[in-house]
């Protein structure tokens, strides 16, 4: 093994010296090929070398992506920029609802855009008008209304004269749940029986005296917002006491609590418990008039279509009536067109206050009775535009102990209140609206009313078979509005001495009126009442006031 790599070693050694002999030949011969090129003229070659750069190892640039942007073309013309403003009304589509936003009229605008307020008048008739407001609290979490009114007039009859005076203080407070809201107020109205005939018959001052005073308190409750179990809430109570200058004496107590539990998106529970109690005394009679009732029902709410399906258990002086509540709507054209039905029962309430707000002129009523209602009806409802709205219904209606109102046999001074145990009634009724936001408005509406069926009486004595009116606001310039209002109706029934039915003449009534600033803070005003002049007839043998004319001054501060 040594021996083999001595060979190899020597070997390697020998070619090494081979190799070095045989390239310094190659030079020598290349050296002595140059010189003989240059002896015999070769210029093929030159006899130096030039260098013309050095030599230094690059890349190759590559292509990149131009990241630069280019200028923007020139903006030779305008944009057109549209923009799609709604119109600024103050509209609202008429709902059945406790609650009916409407726009605010004019000649009351200055109660809500100043604090407080004192407008006081004069007129023909004798006539002394002040009215005055007053606001407190921060608006937000509370807010105190004061408000007190009194007026009165002389007409040219005997004794034809009134006034009405009424003072009230309402609260309101939040937080972040609910809302509390109270009311006190004192109500008193006085007027004289001056309808007595023959005119010729005496009578003293103190006889023909009919004095109202009324005082009461109200409080309630609401959940602003639906709380965690998904209630909405809404109790009210209210208590008053209602006296008369003939040692009539009435109390009254009101439980009203509707709660409404809703179950998803769609469907709603509904409870209402209403107790009323009444006591009313006078010299002869002590009557205790109470009404009880649960109203149940269940609701189905889609974009399109709302049902409300229930009953109502009453008990009247213990008398028990199961009512019912069915109704339903459906929204047509984008809820622009609503038709709408229901068969629904309710009672309402008749004691001394409610009726003689009806009719001043009532006599001491001997007996009180409630009045169930029951109703069909069909219609629609909707809007036309931005401004216009309308609402229109057919009823078909029943009632037990409805009241009427005739005159007494004697003089006719006093009316007498009198209950019709079952009557029947078709009734048409219809409104129009327009609204432009709060400078003009105009309100229409009517309702026809044909009694029937009647059991006991040959007419419904005192009650309007058609009643028109119409209401018109605008807000000509910023310090200058104007308003009118007119109503119509056709005469109703009465009873004459002899207990025959007669029919009273239609009664037209025109007003209007304008208030514009004079001063900064002081607005003067003028209401023009009974333009026409027309000596009608509400009630019968009770002539009203001619044309009268009130105006005076508004201070806001």
């Amino acid at each position: 093994m040594m021996q083999d790599e001595t060979k190899l070693r020597s070997n390697y050694l020998q070619m090494k010296k081979l190799s070095f002999f045989i390239i310094l030949f190659s030079l020598g011969y290349c050296a002595g090929a140059q010189r003989t090129a240059r002896k015999t003229g070769d210029t093929t070659r030159p006899g130096t070398v030039v260098v013309t750069s050095a030599f230094k190892p690059t890349l190759r640039n590559q292509a990149k992506i131009n990241f630069n942007a280019g200028n923007p073309l020139p903006d030779t013309a305008r944009p057109t920029l549209r923009y799609n403003i709604p119109a600024q009304n103050l509209f609202f589509v008429y709902q059945p609802a406790p609650l009916k936003p409407l726009a605010l009229f004019i000649d009351t605008a200055l109660y809500w855009k100043n604090a407080n307020y004192i407008k006081a008048g004069y007129g023909n008739y004798t006539t002394p008008y002040l009215q005055a407001g007053f606001s407190f609290g921060d608006g937000k979490k509370s807010v105190v209304n004061v408000h007190a009114f009194h007026t009165s007039s002389k007409g040219s009859l005997p004794f034809q004269q009134f006034s009405k005076t009424n003072a009230d203080v309402v609260g309101v407070f939040t937080d972040p749940q609910n809302e509390w809201s109270g009311k006190i107020y004192l109500d008193n109205r006085t007027q004289y029986l001056y309808g007595y005939r023959p005119d010729t018959l005496k009578f003293t001052k103190e006889q023909l005296l009919k004095r109202y005073t009324d005082i009461g308190v109200n409080a309630g409750l609401r959940n602003k917002t639906i709380n965690s179990f998904g209630l909405s809430y809404q109790p009210t109570i209210q208590m008053n006491v209602f006296n008369d200058n003939l040692n009539g004496r009435e109390s009254d107590f009101v439980l009203d609590a509707p709660v409404t539990k809703t179950i998803g998106s769609l469907f709603a529970f509904n409870l209402r418990l209403k107790a009323d109690f009444t006591k009313y005394i006078t010299d002869s009679v002590r009557i205790s008039n109470n009404l009880f009732s649960l109203s149940p029902s269940f609701q189905f709410n889609t974009p399109n279509f709302k049902v409300n399906a229930g009953f109502s258990p009453n008990w009247d002086n213990k008398i028990f009536k199961l009512l019912p509540n069915f109704t339903a709507e459906v929204k047509l054209n984008e809820e622009k067109f609503v038709l709408q039905a229901g068969w629904v029962g309710n009672y309402l309430k008749n004691n001394y206050k409610n009726l003689s707000e009806f009719n001043p002129f009532i006599a001491q009523p001997k007996q009180l009775l409630n009045t169930r209602e029951t109703e069909q009806y069909a219609g629609f409802k909707g809007s036309a535009g931005s401004h216009f709205t309308y609402n229109a219904k057919v009823s078909y209606l029943s009632f037990s102990n409805h009241p009427l109102f005739v005159n007494d046999t004697l003089t006719g001074r006093n009316f007498l209140v009198v209950y019709e145990p079952s009557m029947k009634a078709i009734r048409l009724h219809g409104e129009v609206g327009y609204t432009v936001q709060e400078k003009f408005s105009f309100a229409g509406g009517a309702t026809f009313t044909q009694y029937s069926n009647l059991e006991v009486y040959k007419k419904a004595y005192g009650l309007l078979p058609l009643e028109l009116n119409g209401s018109l606001r605008w807000q000509v310039l910023k310090d200058l509005s104007v308003k009118s209002d007119v109503f119509f109706w056709d005469g109703p029934q009465y009873r004459n001495k002899q207990l025959q039915s007669q029919k009273q003449k239609a009664a037209l009534d025109l007003n209007a009126g304008v208030e514009f600033s004079i001063l900064p803070k002081f607005n003067f005003w003028v209401n023009f009442n009974n333009i026409l002049n027309n000596r009608y007839q509400r009630w019968n043998q009770y002539e009203v006031l001619g044309f009268n004319v009130v105006g005076g001054v508004v201070y806001s501060f």
